[in-house]
């Protein structure tokens, strides 16, 4: 199963952080290149334990839907969201945020693992760990634009 771990220096506080992270609002922001909607579940304001998410996006050519619920937080160290539904064989995402003197390290864990086998795992070490790398790497950098600046106080006040 591949995994990707991305590690993004972020000059805020680790409640800040950790709050643009659970946004819906925010992460329609990240991608909207990709016409990402929440439709179901939680669709406004933060995204809490135990809560889900339905989200509609165009990926690789198509139309797909994800559901994912919230499955463990420990506010503002952590929390895991995993795929409940969607074309994902697996999908767990661990967010952790560990404070440091001059702001927050926010660190991605993300482990997904696609259907159809043999031909998945060629998809995935040829593609789509770049193309999921990628996506992840602009959420993170839209979330530390925000954290940074006084974009936040439009997501969370």
């Amino acid at each position: 199963m591949p995994t990707i771990h991305l590690t993004t220096f972020i000059a805020a506080p680790a409640d800040r952080v950790f709050d643009l992270c659970r946004s819906i609002e925010l992460h329609r922001k990240t991608m909207a290149h990709t016409g990402e909607q929440a439709i179901a579940g939680t669709t406004n304001g933060l995204i809490g334990l135990d809560e889900t998410v339905t989200w509609k996006a165009k990926h690789l050519l198509k139309i797909r839907i994800l559901k994912s619920r919230i499955v463990s937080m420990v506010r503002p160290l952590s929390f895991t969201d995993e795929m409940v539904s969607g074309d994902f064989k697996s999908l767990r995402h661990e967010h952790h945020f560990k404070r440091i003197d001059n702001g927050t390290l926010l660190i991605d864990l993300f482990h997904f693992e696609t259907p159809y086998g043999g031909l998945g795992k060629l998809v995935n070490q040829v593609f789509l760990t770049r193309y999921m790398k990628n996506l992840l790497e602009t959420r993170n950098g839209m979330i530390k634009d925000y954290a940074e600046t006084e974009k936040w106080k439009f997501i969370l006040d």
